[in-house]
């Protein structure tokens, strides 16, 4: 795929299958586009090392404050597909087009509610200001004061509602004057009314198409992401080019082989480093009468992936690995609170691809020092999508000793607040004649005050940056990237933290042997290398995952 290709390249947008076992995390983040919860819960997905920020706008204007769902899928879309955006961090175990796709409709969806409410807004509000305005002071009144822990001042909010409808209702019996100005007088008090209650029908119909999405998209039906936007219909069509091309790039940055190491944060993308063995032995040669033929590290690289393909092989037929992703990465450290990263780029670079004879120069050569670093990966997407496993091999040569090293990162399941199902409003209850019993009663889908709330905001969407000043905004973690961002760690899942430590012996034990092969095969004295892989292949049977980018052991 390149980023500035024809239609062959990426025309519309892309619906994953249901059936390719690796979905679960995608579904569980798209599903964050179509909630309905408070914008402050995003906070509960925040892990060690990534904290999102909510901004809460201006303390006069909770009104327009936006739900999970808004916040969530305009930020994202415009992180990861605004011009000039910053550089992404890979999600290893998800697909982010189609996240940003199932953004991209929620934002379609949100667009089309808001254009009826924006309508209902004016015929109904705008041309009857002064009683919209005294209906909206209550609203405010009674929202502010019900956010009291006080049950009194709660009670409080509801009176003063109450009051104005009183009022209201004293103004059109009693008009304190006549005419044309009598008429309008009663209008202004009714027709925000009338308004409410057509603006709560369209409300109710786009909150069930939301939760219908977001139930579908966490049971696995498969619910597919309409964005026409990205399908320009002719040449002229440039902002649903632009847009179709932005989707694109994401698409190959996504497939890039260039990753960051951010100190304890580990490496951006495969989380954090929980173990570390280390072969370092002097090249010696076998026969003391003759030298060593000469190799260099891509030699021995060269060898280890080839021999990490048949990992899924075995002499019995009992399950074992599934097929792995191996791959050469080109790794680049970073500081441990960076808020920005920067590809490689030039003429060894395209389409985010560090070409192959620019890895082999940087695994021969770039050793000690500055510069980038070249790994070897083994990766393991498991759990559809929930536990990403990857062991990177490095190979360097230091004057005459050969050291080969196998680290282990393990990134976990998505932060179970994407994984909660949408539930039917509801409250308990005591029961009449039972008070010692309860009783579930079920509450409507959107609130008066919701529905106040999205009229409100309606006219203002035609402009985010005053609606965002307005009702805040959410700031995802930097360096961002949807999978890493609310990632949990694997280790309080038994099965998931197994699956991890099981995978650590057997690729430690292939490269060493595709290693010592090449040693000596250019007659290098191996003794000490295999006594050495000998002692690393009891010590990988540690049961207890470290911290080794901490180096506290």
């Amino acid at each position: 795929m390149t980023v500035d290709g024809g239609y062959a390249d990426f025309f519309g947008p892309q619906v994953p299958r249901t059936d390719d076992g690796g979905q679960t995390a995608t579904f569980a983040l798209a599903s964050a586009a179509y909630r309905d919860n408070p914008v402050e819960e995003i906070k509960k997905a925040d892990n060690e090392w990534h904290q999102t920020t909510v901004n809460p706008g201006r303390s006069w204007a909770t009104i327009f404050r936006p739900n999970l769902g808004e916040a969530f899928s305009r930020a994202v879309a415009d992180r990861m597909l605004g011009s000039g955006r910053k550089p992404l961090i890979q999600s290893f175990g998800a697909e982010p087009q189609v996240v940003v796709e199932h953004c991209l409709a929620a934002n379609g969806i949100r667009k089309a509610r808001d254009n009826k409410l924006t309508m209902i807004s004016v015929v109904c509000g705008l041309l009857f200001l002064p009683g919209t305005l005294v209906w909206l002071l209550g609203f405010q009144i009674r929202t502010t004061v019900a956010k009291a822990e006080n049950k009194q001042a709660g009670a409080l909010g509801t009176a003063v509602l109450v009051a104005i409808a009183a009022l209201a209702v004293l103004f059109l019996v009693k008009m304190p004057f006549s005419g044309f100005w009598a008429w309008y007088a009663r209008a202004a008090v009714l027709m925000p009314v009338v308004g409410w209650f057509w603006a709560k029908r369209i409300c109710e119909s786009t909150a069930r198409d939301l939760r219908e999405r977001w139930d579908g998209l966490l049971s696995g039906s498969g619910v597919g992401a309409k964005v026409p936007e990205a399908v320009p219909s002719n040449p002229g069509e440039t902002a649903a080019e632009q847009l179709r091309q932005s989707l694109a790039k994401l698409g190959a940055e996504q497939q890039s082989n260039s990753v960051f190491y951010a100190g304890p944060k580990g490496i951006l993308g495969m989380g954090t480093r929980w173990g570390s063995w280390q072969l370092a032995e002097n090249l010696v040669p076998a026969d003391p009468t003759r030298e060593i033929h000469p190799f260099r590290s891509w030699d021995v690289v060269k060898a280890v992936h080839d021999q990490l393909r048949m990992l899924e092989r075995g002499p019995l037929n009992t399950g074992g690995f599934t097929k792995p992703s191996i791959r050469h990465w080109i790794v680049t450290p970073i500081g441990e609170n960076a808020k920005a990263v920067s590809r490689p780029e030039g003429t060894d670079v395209e389409a985010y691809q560090v070409k192959s004879h620019a890895i082999q120069d940087i695994c021969n050569k770039q050793q000690f020092g500055a510069g980038d670093r070249h790994y070897l990966g083994v990766q393991w997407t498991l759990w559809d999508g929930q536990l990403v496993i990857t062991m990177l091999i490095t190979v360097t040569v230091l004057h005459e000793t050969l050291r080969i090293e196998v680290t282990g990162h393990a990134l976990g399941p998505v932060n179970s607040l994407f994984t909660t199902k949408p539930e039917a409003p509801s409250k308990e209850v005591a029961k009449s004649f039972k008070p010692w019993e309860t009783r579930k009663v079920m509450l409507p889908l959107v609130t008066a005050n919701e529905v106040v709330r999205l009229a409100v905001r309606a006219p203002l969407t035609w402009y985010p940056p005053l609606l965002n000043w307005l009702g805040g905004t959410i700031a995802l973690p930097e360096p961002f990237g949807l999978r890493h961002a609310w990632a949990d760690q694997p280790w309080r899942h038994r099965f998931m933290a197994d699956d991890a430590l099981r995978a650590a012996a057997p690729v430690l034990r292939v490269v060493h042997s595709a290693a010592i092969r090449v040693l000596e095969e250019n007659g290098v004295d191996t003794e000490k290398f295999g006594t050495r892989s000998a002692f690393l292949s009891t010590a990988v049977q540690d049961p207890t995952p470290g911290k080794a980018d901490l180096y506290n052991a």
